[in-house]
């Protein structure tokens, strides 16, 4: 299982979440700087790197939700609030 193996080197579910919120603002830039970089390609181009990076998010977010239940079922997730 491939969350059990990125579990195993390390990964953690705020790796994941950092991952995603970092491919967000990379996808802004990535979008602001093809629009900038070729002024004489259409708006076309500039949307295509966006969408291009834009779908990494959801991908991290989804992993991100994976590892954080294998950490609560294997226990490694730190509980802020102690009964």
């Amino acid at each position: 299982m491939i969350v059990k193996m990125l579990h195993e080197k390390g990964v953690k579910s705020e790796h994941a979440y950092l991952a995603a919120f970092a491919s967000i603002g990379l996808t802004v830039a990535a979008w602001a700087t093809s629009l900038k970089a070729e002024p004489g390609v259409n708006i076309d181009r500039a949307d295509r790197w966006g969408l291009f990076v834009g779908e990494w998010a959801p991908t991290f977010f989804g992993l991100g939700l994976a590892l954080s239940h294998y950490e609560q079922h294997d226990g490694s997730l730190a509980h802020i609030h102690e009964s």
